[in-house]
Protein backbone atom coordinates (compact mmCIF):
# COMPACT_ATOMS: atom_id res chain seq x y z
CA UNK A 1 0.00 0.00 0.00
CA UNK A 2 2.81 2.42 0.90
CA UNK A 3 4.56 1.65 -2.38
CA UNK A 4 1.40 2.46 -4.32
CA UNK A 5 0.96 5.70 -2.35
CA UNK A 6 4.59 6.74 -3.00
CA UNK A 7 4.18 5.94 -6.70
CA UNK A 8 1.02 8.04 -6.92
CA UNK A 9 2.66 10.98 -5.09
CA UNK A 10 5.73 10.88 -7.35
CA UNK A 11 3.56 10.66 -10.46
CA UNK A 12 1.46 13.64 -9.35
CA UNK A 13 4.58 15.67 -8.53
CA UNK A 14 5.79 15.22 -12.12
CA UNK A 15 2.56 16.81 -13.37
CA UNK A 16 2.97 20.59 -13.94
CA UNK A 17 1.41 22.77 -11.25
CA UNK A 18 -1.58 23.87 -13.42
CA UNK A 19 -2.38 20.20 -14.01
CA UNK A 20 -2.22 19.44 -10.29
CA UNK A 21 -4.44 22.44 -9.55
CA UNK A 22 -6.99 21.14 -12.06
CA UNK A 23 -6.85 17.69 -10.42
CA UNK A 24 -7.40 19.36 -7.04
CA UNK A 25 -10.44 21.23 -8.38
CA UNK A 26 -11.95 18.05 -9.86
CA UNK A 27 -11.38 16.05 -6.65
CA UNK A 28 -12.87 18.89 -4.62
CA UNK A 29 -15.94 18.89 -6.87
CA UNK A 30 -16.32 15.13 -6.47
CA UNK A 31 -16.00 15.19 -2.67
CA UNK A 32 -18.21 18.27 -2.30
CA UNK A 33 -21.06 16.87 -4.40
CA UNK A 34 -20.75 13.40 -2.84
CA UNK A 35 -20.82 14.35 0.83
CA UNK A 36 -22.22 17.91 0.78
CA UNK A 37 -22.34 18.74 4.53
CA UNK A 38 -22.66 15.16 5.78
CA UNK A 39 -20.04 13.48 7.95
CA UNK A 40 -17.34 11.71 5.93
CA UNK A 41 -15.22 9.95 8.59
CA UNK A 42 -14.03 10.55 12.17
CA UNK A 43 -16.59 13.33 12.51
CA UNK A 44 -15.07 15.37 9.67
CA UNK A 45 -17.23 17.31 7.19
CA UNK A 46 -16.43 19.55 4.23
CA UNK A 47 -16.69 22.52 6.61
CA UNK A 48 -13.56 21.24 8.37
CA UNK A 49 -11.81 21.29 4.99
CA UNK A 50 -12.61 25.00 4.87
CA UNK A 51 -10.80 25.51 8.19
CA UNK A 52 -7.64 23.85 6.83
CA UNK A 53 -7.82 25.88 3.62
CA UNK A 54 -8.12 29.03 5.73
CA UNK A 55 -4.93 28.16 7.60
CA UNK A 56 -3.12 27.83 4.27
CA UNK A 57 -4.30 31.29 3.25
CA UNK A 58 -3.13 32.69 6.59
CA UNK A 59 0.35 31.23 6.11
CA UNK A 60 0.49 32.51 2.53
CA UNK A 61 -0.38 36.01 3.74
CA UNK A 62 2.26 35.90 6.47
CA UNK A 63 5.01 35.23 3.92
CA UNK A 64 3.66 37.54 1.22
CA UNK A 65 4.20 40.70 3.29
CA UNK A 66 8.00 40.28 3.66
CA UNK A 67 8.13 39.17 0.01
CA UNK A 68 6.75 42.51 -1.17
CA UNK A 69 9.07 44.40 1.21
CA UNK A 70 12.23 42.65 -0.01
CA UNK A 71 11.07 42.58 -3.66
CA UNK A 72 10.75 46.37 -3.82
CA UNK A 73 14.13 47.01 -2.16
CA UNK A 74 15.67 44.29 -4.37
CA UNK A 75 14.39 46.20 -7.42
CA UNK A 76 16.25 49.31 -6.20
CA UNK A 77 19.40 47.25 -5.58
CA UNK A 78 19.46 45.46 -8.94
CA UNK A 79 17.82 47.98 -11.28
CA UNK A 80 19.47 51.04 -12.70
CA UNK A 81 16.89 53.46 -14.10
CA UNK A 82 18.24 56.85 -15.02
CA UNK A 83 17.96 59.54 -17.62
CA UNK A 84 15.18 60.60 -19.92
CA UNK A 85 14.21 57.08 -21.01
CA UNK A 86 13.71 55.96 -17.41
CA UNK A 87 11.41 58.90 -16.67
CA UNK A 88 9.44 58.26 -19.87
CA UNK A 89 9.03 54.59 -18.98
CA UNK A 90 7.68 55.42 -15.52
CA UNK A 91 5.23 57.96 -17.00
CA UNK A 92 3.98 55.38 -19.53
CA UNK A 93 3.58 52.73 -16.81
CA UNK A 94 1.64 55.15 -14.62
CA UNK A 95 -0.59 56.02 -17.58
CA UNK A 96 -1.28 52.32 -18.18
CA UNK A 97 -2.15 51.79 -14.52
CA UNK A 98 -4.49 54.81 -14.56
CA UNK A 99 -6.36 53.38 -17.55
CA UNK A 100 -6.54 49.94 -15.89
CA UNK A 101 -7.98 51.54 -12.75
CA UNK A 102 -10.55 53.47 -14.80
CA UNK A 103 -11.65 50.27 -16.56
CA UNK A 104 -11.97 48.35 -13.28
CA UNK A 105 -13.88 51.12 -11.51
CA UNK A 106 -16.22 51.62 -14.46
CA UNK A 107 -17.11 47.91 -14.69
CA UNK A 108 -17.63 47.50 -10.94
CA UNK A 109 -19.53 50.74 -10.32
CA UNK A 110 -21.91 50.55 -13.29
CA UNK A 111 -22.46 46.79 -13.57
CA UNK A 112 -22.32 45.88 -9.84
CA UNK A 113 -21.41 42.23 -10.56
CA UNK A 114 -20.42 41.54 -6.94
CA UNK A 115 -24.07 41.63 -5.92
CA UNK A 116 -24.47 38.17 -7.51
CA UNK A 117 -22.49 36.76 -4.53
CA UNK A 118 -24.67 38.35 -1.84
CA UNK A 119 -26.62 35.16 -1.19
CA UNK A 120 -23.40 33.18 -0.63
CA UNK A 121 -22.12 35.72 1.89
CA UNK A 122 -25.46 35.78 3.67
CA UNK A 123 -25.06 32.06 4.46
CA UNK A 124 -23.06 30.85 7.47
CA UNK A 125 -19.31 31.17 6.96
CA UNK A 126 -17.05 28.11 7.08
CA UNK A 127 -16.36 26.94 10.59
CA UNK A 128 -13.35 28.53 12.27
CA UNK A 129 -11.43 27.72 15.42
CA UNK A 130 -12.02 30.00 18.41
CA UNK A 131 -8.93 31.54 19.95
CA UNK A 132 -10.26 30.93 23.48
CA UNK A 133 -11.19 27.26 23.61
CA UNK A 134 -10.67 26.04 20.06
CA UNK A 135 -14.39 25.39 19.68
CA UNK A 136 -15.80 25.47 16.19
CA UNK A 137 -18.45 28.01 15.44
CA UNK A 138 -20.39 29.05 12.35
CA UNK A 139 -21.02 32.74 12.00
CA UNK A 140 -22.06 34.92 9.12
CA UNK A 141 -19.40 37.41 8.11
CA UNK A 142 -19.76 40.74 9.81
CA UNK A 143 -20.16 43.64 7.45
CA UNK A 144 -18.67 46.82 8.84
CA UNK A 145 -21.05 49.71 9.19
CA UNK A 146 -20.53 52.29 6.48
CA UNK A 147 -20.65 55.87 7.71
CA UNK A 148 -19.91 57.59 4.45
CA UNK A 149 -16.58 58.26 2.91
CA UNK A 150 -13.49 58.45 5.02
CA UNK A 151 -11.78 61.83 4.83
CA UNK A 152 -8.30 61.99 3.28
CA UNK A 153 -6.92 62.64 6.77
CA UNK A 154 -8.63 59.53 8.15
CA UNK A 155 -7.31 57.45 5.27
CA UNK A 156 -3.78 58.74 5.88
CA UNK A 157 -4.01 58.04 9.62
CA UNK A 158 -5.13 54.45 8.96
CA UNK A 159 -1.90 53.75 7.05
CA UNK A 160 0.57 55.48 9.40
CA UNK A 161 2.17 52.73 11.54
CA UNK A 162 2.51 52.90 15.30
CA UNK A 163 5.93 51.24 15.04
CA UNK A 164 8.25 49.75 12.42
CA UNK A 165 6.94 46.26 13.25
CA UNK A 166 3.26 47.29 13.13
CA UNK A 167 2.76 47.12 9.31
CA UNK A 168 4.36 43.66 9.20
CA UNK A 169 2.28 42.35 12.10
CA UNK A 170 -0.98 43.63 10.59
CA UNK A 171 0.01 42.94 6.93
CA UNK A 172 -0.42 46.61 5.95
CA UNK A 173 0.76 46.22 2.37
CA UNK A 174 0.62 49.93 1.46
CA UNK A 175 2.66 50.96 4.49
CA UNK A 176 5.17 48.15 3.94
CA UNK A 177 5.58 49.18 0.29
CA UNK A 178 6.11 52.86 1.14
CA UNK A 179 8.67 51.90 3.79
CA UNK A 180 10.51 49.72 1.25
CA UNK A 181 10.51 52.52 -1.34
CA UNK A 182 12.02 55.01 1.11
CA UNK A 183 14.68 52.49 2.17
CA UNK A 184 15.49 51.88 -1.50
CA UNK A 185 15.78 55.61 -2.20
CA UNK A 186 18.02 56.12 0.85
CA UNK A 187 20.17 53.23 -0.31
CA UNK A 188 20.56 54.79 -3.76
CA UNK A 189 21.54 58.14 -2.21
CA UNK A 190 24.18 56.64 0.09
CA UNK A 191 25.90 54.81 -2.78
CA UNK A 192 27.59 58.03 -3.85
CA UNK A 193 29.45 58.30 -0.53
CA UNK A 194 33.22 58.42 -0.41
CA UNK A 195 33.37 56.77 3.00
CA UNK A 196 35.10 53.42 2.37
CA UNK A 197 33.60 51.76 5.45
CA UNK A 198 30.11 52.86 4.49
CA UNK A 199 30.59 51.53 0.94
CA UNK A 200 31.47 48.10 2.37
CA UNK A 201 28.47 48.23 4.72
CA UNK A 202 26.09 49.17 1.89
CA UNK A 203 27.47 46.36 -0.27
CA UNK A 204 26.86 43.92 2.59
CA UNK A 205 23.34 45.28 3.05
CA UNK A 206 22.67 44.87 -0.69
CA UNK A 207 23.72 41.22 -0.44
CA UNK A 208 21.50 40.75 2.61
CA UNK A 209 18.47 42.14 0.73
CA UNK A 210 19.12 39.96 -2.31
CA UNK A 211 19.56 36.83 -0.17
CA UNK A 212 16.49 37.62 1.98
CA UNK A 213 14.33 38.11 -1.10
CA UNK A 214 15.45 34.80 -2.58
CA UNK A 215 14.92 32.95 0.74
CA UNK A 216 11.37 34.28 1.22
CA UNK A 217 10.65 33.60 -2.45
CA UNK A 218 11.84 30.00 -2.11
CA UNK A 219 9.64 29.48 0.96
CA UNK A 220 6.65 30.85 -0.93
CA UNK A 221 7.35 28.70 -3.96
CA UNK A 222 7.42 25.64 -1.68
CA UNK A 223 4.12 26.77 -0.23
CA UNK A 224 2.66 27.25 -3.70
CA UNK A 225 3.46 23.60 -4.42
CA UNK A 226 0.86 22.79 -1.75
CA UNK A 227 -1.75 24.96 -3.49
CA UNK A 228 -3.46 21.98 -5.23
CA UNK A 229 -4.17 20.41 -1.82
CA UNK A 230 -5.48 23.68 -0.39
CA UNK A 231 -7.63 24.23 -3.49
CA UNK A 232 -9.02 20.69 -3.18
CA UNK A 233 -10.03 21.40 0.43
CA UNK A 234 -11.45 24.82 -0.44
CA UNK A 235 -13.47 23.62 -3.43
CA UNK A 236 -14.89 20.67 -1.46
CA UNK A 237 -15.94 23.11 1.28
CA UNK A 238 -17.55 25.59 -1.12
CA UNK A 239 -19.36 22.95 -3.19
CA UNK A 240 -20.50 21.19 -0.03
CA UNK A 241 -22.11 24.42 1.17
CA UNK A 242 -23.51 25.87 -2.08
CA UNK A 243 -23.68 23.05 -4.64
CA UNK A 244 -24.44 24.02 -8.23
CA UNK A 245 -24.99 27.67 -7.30
CA UNK A 246 -21.19 27.97 -7.07
CA UNK A 247 -20.81 27.65 -10.84
CA UNK A 248 -23.18 30.51 -11.50
CA UNK A 249 -21.29 32.66 -9.00
CA UNK A 250 -17.90 31.90 -10.55
CA UNK A 251 -19.29 32.51 -14.03
CA UNK A 252 -20.14 36.11 -13.11
CA UNK A 253 -16.71 36.62 -11.50
CA UNK A 254 -14.85 35.17 -14.50
CA UNK A 255 -16.88 37.30 -16.90
CA UNK A 256 -16.07 40.43 -14.86
CA UNK A 257 -12.32 39.74 -14.73
CA UNK A 258 -12.12 38.68 -18.40
CA UNK A 259 -14.06 41.80 -19.47
CA UNK A 260 -11.60 44.07 -17.64
CA UNK A 261 -8.52 42.29 -18.98
CA UNK A 262 -9.95 42.14 -22.53
CA UNK A 263 -10.82 45.85 -22.69
CA UNK A 264 -7.38 46.82 -21.39
CA UNK A 265 -5.34 44.47 -23.58
CA UNK A 266 -7.37 44.13 -26.78
CA UNK A 267 -8.63 47.72 -27.05
CA UNK A 268 -6.45 50.10 -25.01
CA UNK A 269 -3.02 48.66 -25.85
CA UNK A 270 -3.37 48.50 -29.68
CA UNK A 271 -5.32 51.78 -29.77
CA UNK A 272 -2.66 53.67 -27.78
CA UNK A 273 0.07 52.26 -30.03
CA UNK A 274 -1.80 53.18 -33.19
CA UNK A 275 -2.60 56.73 -32.05
CA UNK A 276 0.80 57.56 -30.52
CA UNK A 277 3.19 55.75 -32.87
CA UNK A 278 1.26 54.98 -36.05
CA UNK A 279 1.82 51.22 -35.78
CA UNK A 280 -1.26 49.24 -36.79
CA UNK A 281 -2.86 46.72 -34.42
CA UNK A 282 -2.29 43.97 -37.01
CA UNK A 283 1.48 44.44 -36.63
CA UNK A 284 1.24 44.47 -32.84
CA UNK A 285 -0.70 41.21 -32.65
CA UNK A 286 0.99 39.63 -35.67
CA UNK A 287 4.62 40.21 -34.63
CA UNK A 288 3.95 39.90 -30.89
CA UNK A 289 1.55 36.97 -31.04
CA UNK A 290 4.23 34.35 -30.29
CA UNK A 291 5.38 36.13 -27.12
CA UNK A 292 1.79 36.72 -25.97
CA UNK A 293 0.83 33.05 -26.43
CA UNK A 294 4.02 31.94 -24.67
CA UNK A 295 3.20 34.17 -21.69
CA UNK A 296 -0.26 32.62 -21.69
CA UNK A 297 1.19 29.10 -21.52
CA UNK A 298 4.19 29.71 -19.21
CA UNK A 299 2.25 31.93 -16.78
CA UNK A 300 5.24 34.27 -16.39
CA UNK A 301 5.94 37.51 -18.26
CA UNK A 302 9.58 37.48 -17.08
CA UNK A 303 10.19 33.97 -18.46
CA UNK A 304 8.79 35.23 -21.77
CA UNK A 305 11.30 38.13 -21.91
CA UNK A 306 13.55 36.54 -24.62
CA UNK A 307 10.58 36.09 -26.95
CA UNK A 308 9.35 39.60 -26.10
CA UNK A 309 12.74 41.02 -27.11
CA UNK A 310 12.69 39.02 -30.36
CA UNK A 311 9.17 40.23 -31.18
CA UNK A 312 10.21 43.85 -30.57
CA UNK A 313 13.26 43.38 -32.82
CA UNK A 314 10.99 42.17 -35.64
CA UNK A 315 8.82 45.26 -35.12
CA UNK A 316 11.89 47.47 -35.57
CA UNK A 317 11.96 48.74 -31.98
CA UNK A 318 15.41 49.88 -30.82
CA UNK A 319 17.40 47.59 -28.52
CA UNK A 320 17.58 50.21 -25.76
CA UNK A 321 13.79 50.66 -25.61
CA UNK A 322 13.17 46.91 -25.85
CA UNK A 323 15.59 46.02 -23.05
CA UNK A 324 14.40 48.82 -20.78
CA UNK A 325 10.80 47.63 -21.07
CA UNK A 326 11.21 43.83 -21.16
CA UNK A 327 14.03 43.57 -18.60
CA UNK A 328 13.45 46.52 -16.25
CA UNK A 329 9.93 47.83 -16.85
CA UNK A 330 8.41 44.38 -16.42
CA UNK A 331 8.99 44.79 -12.67
CA UNK A 332 6.64 47.79 -12.59
CA UNK A 333 4.30 47.27 -15.55
CA UNK A 334 2.04 44.48 -14.25
CA UNK A 335 -1.33 45.72 -15.45
CA UNK A 336 -2.77 42.20 -15.60
CA UNK A 337 -2.07 41.46 -11.94
CA UNK A 338 -3.00 44.97 -10.76
CA UNK A 339 -6.34 45.01 -12.58
CA UNK A 340 -7.23 41.49 -11.40
CA UNK A 341 -6.45 42.20 -7.73
CA UNK A 342 -8.40 45.47 -7.75
CA UNK A 343 -11.45 43.97 -9.47
CA UNK A 344 -11.48 41.03 -7.04
CA UNK A 345 -11.29 43.25 -3.95
CA UNK A 346 -14.07 45.57 -5.14
CA UNK A 347 -16.12 42.55 -6.26
CA UNK A 348 -16.00 41.04 -2.76
CA UNK A 349 -16.76 44.42 -1.18
CA UNK A 350 -19.95 44.60 -3.25
CA UNK A 351 -20.82 41.02 -2.30
CA UNK A 352 -20.89 41.83 1.42
CA UNK A 353 -22.77 45.08 0.83
CA UNK A 354 -19.87 47.33 1.77
CA UNK A 355 -20.39 50.66 0.02
CA UNK A 356 -17.10 52.38 -0.73
CA UNK A 357 -16.64 55.94 -1.86
CA UNK A 358 -14.11 56.85 -4.53
CA UNK A 359 -11.33 57.60 -2.04
CA UNK A 360 -11.59 54.16 -0.44
CA UNK A 361 -11.73 52.48 -3.86
CA UNK A 362 -8.58 54.30 -4.93
CA UNK A 363 -6.85 53.08 -1.75
CA UNK A 364 -7.65 49.50 -2.78
CA UNK A 365 -6.37 50.13 -6.29
CA UNK A 366 -3.16 51.57 -4.86
CA UNK A 367 -2.74 48.48 -2.67
CA UNK A 368 -3.12 46.28 -5.76
CA UNK A 369 -0.50 48.38 -7.57
CA UNK A 370 2.18 48.23 -4.88
CA UNK A 371 1.41 44.57 -4.26
CA UNK A 372 2.27 43.73 -7.87
CA UNK A 373 5.60 45.60 -7.88
CA UNK A 374 8.70 43.45 -8.27
CA UNK A 375 6.92 40.08 -8.59
CA UNK A 376 6.60 39.82 -12.38
CA UNK A 377 8.79 36.70 -12.57
CA UNK A 378 7.00 34.77 -9.82
CA UNK A 379 4.48 32.20 -11.07
CA UNK A 380 1.04 32.54 -9.45
CA UNK A 381 2.05 35.92 -8.02
CA UNK A 382 -1.57 37.08 -8.15
CA UNK A 383 -2.53 34.20 -5.88
CA UNK A 384 0.24 35.14 -3.44
CA UNK A 385 -0.75 38.78 -2.92
CA UNK A 386 -4.54 38.47 -3.24
CA UNK A 387 -5.08 37.94 0.49
CA UNK A 388 -2.96 41.02 1.25
CA UNK A 389 -5.00 43.21 -1.10
CA UNK A 390 -8.27 41.96 0.43
CA UNK A 391 -6.91 42.80 3.88
CA UNK A 392 -5.84 46.23 2.65
CA UNK A 393 -9.46 46.74 1.56
CA UNK A 394 -10.33 46.27 5.27
CA UNK A 395 -12.75 43.43 4.48
CA UNK A 396 -13.94 41.20 7.35
CA UNK A 397 -11.79 38.13 8.00
CA UNK A 398 -14.71 35.76 7.50
CA UNK A 399 -15.59 37.38 4.18
CA UNK A 400 -12.01 36.82 3.03
CA UNK A 401 -12.19 33.18 4.15
CA UNK A 402 -15.26 32.68 1.95
CA UNK A 403 -14.02 34.65 -1.08
CA UNK A 404 -10.49 33.30 -1.45
CA UNK A 405 -11.43 29.62 -1.92
CA UNK A 406 -13.92 30.64 -4.60
CA UNK A 407 -11.35 32.75 -6.44
CA UNK A 408 -8.51 30.24 -6.05
CA UNK A 409 -10.59 27.52 -7.70
CA UNK A 410 -10.31 29.32 -11.07
CA UNK A 411 -6.95 31.04 -10.55
CA UNK A 412 -5.11 28.48 -12.70
CA UNK A 413 -7.05 29.89 -15.69
CA UNK A 414 -7.08 33.58 -14.78
CA UNK A 415 -3.34 33.53 -13.97
CA UNK A 416 -2.52 32.78 -17.60
CA UNK A 417 -4.70 35.59 -18.83
CA UNK A 418 -2.94 37.97 -16.43
CA UNK A 419 0.48 36.89 -17.70
CA UNK A 420 -0.57 37.37 -21.33
CA UNK A 421 -1.76 40.90 -20.50
CA UNK A 422 1.56 41.63 -18.74
CA UNK A 423 3.50 40.53 -21.86
CA UNK A 424 1.33 42.76 -24.03
CA UNK A 425 2.06 45.60 -21.61
CA UNK A 426 5.82 45.04 -22.00
CA UNK A 427 5.44 45.18 -25.79
CA UNK A 428 3.34 48.34 -25.60
CA UNK A 429 5.70 50.18 -23.25
CA UNK A 430 8.72 49.42 -25.47
CA UNK A 431 6.89 50.62 -28.59
CA UNK A 432 5.76 53.85 -26.93
CA UNK A 433 9.28 54.44 -25.60
CA UNK A 434 10.59 54.19 -29.16
CA UNK A 435 8.13 56.78 -30.38
CA UNK A 436 6.41 57.20 -33.76
CA UNK A 437 7.43 55.03 -36.68
CA UNK A 438 10.24 56.75 -38.56
CA UNK A 439 9.54 56.97 -42.28
CA UNK A 440 12.32 57.74 -44.71
CA UNK A 441 12.02 61.17 -46.27
CA UNK A 442 11.80 61.15 -50.08
CA UNK A 443 15.18 61.81 -51.66
CA UNK A 444 15.76 64.90 -53.76
CA UNK A 445 16.69 64.59 -57.42
CA UNK A 446 20.37 65.43 -56.70
CA UNK A 447 20.55 62.84 -53.89
CA UNK A 448 18.98 60.24 -56.16
CA UNK A 449 21.51 60.92 -58.92
CA UNK A 450 24.38 60.74 -56.42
Amino acid sequence: MMRVLRFVCRSLYRVPLPGRVLIGVLLGLAVGFTFRQREMAFGWTTADFGVLAGQYVQLLTALATPLIFFAIIDAFVRTEISGRQGVRMIVICLGNVAVAFAIGLTILNYWHPGESWKQRFAEPAPQSVSQDAGAASAKAPKVPETKGSLSPLDLMKSYVPKSIAHPFLDNMVLTVAVLAIFIGLALRTLRSTEDAELVVAITTFDQFIIASFQIVLKLLLWLIELAPIAIFLAVANVIGASGWATFQMMGVFLLTVCAGLAIHSLIYYPLSIWVLTGRRPSQFFGQGGGAILTGLSLNSSLATAPLTLEALRRMGVSDSSARLSACVGTNFNNDGVTLYEAITALFVAQAIGLEMQIGEQLAILLAALVGSMGIAGIPNSGLIILALVLKAAKLPEQAIEIAIPLVYSVDFLVARLRSAVNVMGDLQVAILLDGPVKTEEPKTLNEAEA
